[in-house]
């Protein structure tokens, strides 16, 4: 199941924790599909949704996929903890300190935390956010 949420000026697509993986750069294309049919501008992926070796960035995985998101114009936000996979890889630590300085890919530990992020520094249109989910849209 997918939940549309408006925070502040953006549409986000939750994905449920549960469902198809992201483990190839083709699998993006499903989730391109969910935000067009929906009119979305961010996705909001589980860290439940990655594959075992997407977080390993010798695979190359992670950054295709997330190149493809970029040039879709697509924002992405990876919510859970990934705290074992940073404990684990100094690229990846290095790679999720990047890109969360950035407005394309974010790494964030809830939706809370995402709520606060796209109000304080809008993802990918740089459109001004306001913080606060205003609205729970069905799809």
């Amino acid at each position: 199941m997918i939940q549309i949420v408006e925070i502040g000026k953006s549409r986000v697509l939750l994905f449920s924790r549960s469902g198809s993986l992201l483990r190839a750069p083709s699998d993006a294309n499903d989730f391109i599909s969910e935000a067009w049919s929906n009119e979305a501008e961010v996705l909001a992926i589980p860290v439940e949704r990655l594959a075992p070796d997407f977080l390993k960035l010798s695979t190359g995985i992670a950054g295709e996929v997330f190149q493809k998101f970029v040039n879709y114009g697509l924002g992405c936000v990876i919510v859970g903890d990934i705290t074992q996979a940073l404990e684990a890889s100094g690229a990846l630590r290095d790679f999720v300190r990047e890109t969360n300085k950035g407005k394309s890919i974010w790494f964030v530990a809830d939706v809370a935390e995402l709520d606060v992020r796209l109000g304080t520094s809008p993802l990918q249109s740089g459109q001004g956010y306001a913080p606060g989910v205003s609205a729970v849209v069905s799809p």
